[in-house]
């Protein structure tokens, strides 16, 4: 695979540099000899700069080396390490701009011991591959840590929604689907049609599909109505704020690059800006927070009222809590079950804190005890009788071993036609000061809201008279009997 024509000045810079250290002369001394002023071999070397003919010839003769092999790609030992990273397309797959790290810093610790770091990052994308790490999951773990730096706020996308309703919609009136319908077609000439698993059964894991040589948007006939509003909402934001590199599917087929998922997530952003209302949203959560007592009814009322799924309610508070409450030590997650079974399966996660929560696990149970859990057997058991409507349900859960204490909202609703299993969505909140002062039925606790002792994991939980443990703690016998031989091999003579 040939390096990238953005990193050529990168490997140019390190050349130079090695070559100035091995002749033994400091930037400044090849400076003196060359010419060049100390500013621009410094930028020089960091890779920012790539030198003309007559510099480079310069530079050639200053450090007694053929002009060919100062420009040529091929490194010395101690710097292929470095070549082999850039043809794997590391530096061009991870967007380290936007995590705030300099392309050039990461090359000049690599050029301080460049088979070590090599090393670590080779591991690294080894342990990837073994794991089946896809490349949309590396992008969507890179999102998420963007996110997690921006307490997952952007200023400039409520903006831009803010501009979309003065423009398109009254001060109160709701965006719905006939407006985003109409705006689709009328101002950015969309044709929209749907499709049914029926007549399309490879396409019925996905929501809609959009054709950018015709203009036309399928939608999958089984999405609910706020399934629907949504999707026709980032449509709308794709074109709003003129994002072209986008994804045509949702969910992806396959991501073809990271701009593709920042994009998609800035227009899913928009979507929730026009969809619930900033403003109105930050009231009615004051009226909710400044309650003696909680209401699963009057939260799951909330919910309901913006027409939003739960997911997307959620989503929506994670970025209004930091910004307008203070609250930003929280996380948010998704899990799914197929009725009657007893695996769930962790679809989604982010965390606005680096405390306890959800992390997806290979060959371990989650603690049954978790409200997201519970409440989706509580679906299950009512769907037996007939019921077809959400649930919601309010816990403290206090960790085990660490005694973290955290309020969770989790909210239960049935399966769409299209998925074939039931979704809970929780918000988690660590217990701080701050927190008990924003909600007031924390303080004292309300008695709607269940307390309970949880851990992580059946097999490192050392609750034993645990009556809902699915699985024998044999991480946490295995984890005492290394601690007893060590206390052993301590004892030693």
């Amino acid at each position: 695979m040939a390096v990238y024509t953005d990193h050529i000045r990168l490997l140019f810079g390190l050349k130079l540099k090695q070559i100035r250290l091995d002749k033994g002369l400091s930037i400044s001394e090849l400076g003196q000899i060359s010419g060049l002023s100390v500013s621009y071999l410094t930028e020089i070397e960091k890779g920012r700069k790539y030198p003309k003919t007559d510099k480079i010839a310069a530079l050639a003769r200053a450090m007694d080396v053929d002009y060919d092999t100062l420009v040529s790609l091929k490194l010395s030992k101690k710097l292929e390490p470095i070549s082999e990273l850039l043809r794997s397309r590391f530096l061009t797959e991870i967007p380290l701009e936007l995590l705030g790290i300099d392309p050039s810093d990461l090359l000049e610790l690599l050029a301080e011991a460049p088979a070590k770091v090599s090393a670590m990052i080779s591991t690294i994308m080894n342990i990837g591959r073994s794991y089946h790490v896809s490349v949309e999951r590396l992008y969507m773990a890179v999102l998420r840590s963007y996110q997690e730096m921006h307490d997952n706020y952007f200023e400039d996308i409520e903006q831009d929604g803010d501009r979309f309703l003065t423009e398109f919609a009254s001060s109160h009136s709701l965006v719905d689907e006939s407006l985003l319908s109409s705006l689709l077609r009328t101002r950015y000439n969309y044709k929209i049609l749907t499709f049914s698993r029926e007549t399309n059964p490879e396409l019925a894991g996905l929501r809609s599909v959009f054709r950018p040589e015709s203009g036309t948007l399928y939608l999958n006939n089984h999405l609910s109505i706020e399934q629907k509003t949504f999707i026709l909402a980032r449509e709308v934001g794709f074109q709003y704020m003129n994002l072209k590199i986008r994804p045509y599917t949702y969910s992806y087929v396959e991501a073809e690059s990271f701009e593709q998922i920042l994009n998609n997530y800035k227009a899913s952003y928009f979507a929730g800006t026009i969809l619930i209302r900033r403003d109105d949203l930050i009231a009615r959560l004051q009226e909710i927070f400044d309650q003696p007592n909680w209401s699963n009814d009057a939260f799951l009322g909330l919910i309901q009222s913006f027409n939003a799924t739960p997911e997307r309610f959620f989503y929506r508070l994670s970025n209004l809590l930091p910004k307008h409450f203070g609250i930003d030590q929280l996380f948010f997650y998704r899990f799914n079950n197929t009725a009657g079974q007893t695996n769930f399966h962790l679809t989604k996660e982010m965390h606005l804190t680096r405390q306890q929560g959800p992390k997806s696990m290979v060959d371990e149970h989650y603690c049954r005890r978790w409200v997201a859990l519970t409440i989706l057997q509580e679906l299950a058991f009512l769907q037996k009788k007939n019921y077809v409507g959400a649930l919601c349900q309010a816990q403290l859960s206090t960790y085990a071993d660490t005694g973290n204490t955290f309020f969770i909202v989790s909210v239960a609703q049935p399966y769409q036609p299209h998925q074939q299993q039931n979704m809970s969505v929780s918000m988690c909140f660590k217990m701080t000061d701050t927190l008990k002062s924003k909600m007031r039925f924390l303080n004292p606790l309300s008695p709607d809201i269940s307390q309970r002792i949880v851990n992580e994991a059946c097999e490192r939980c050392g609750i034993f008279d645990c009556r809902e443990r699915v699985a024998a703690p044999t991480g946490l016998q295995k984890k005492r009997q290394i601690d007893a031989m060590k206390k052993a091999l301590e004892e030693l003579n």
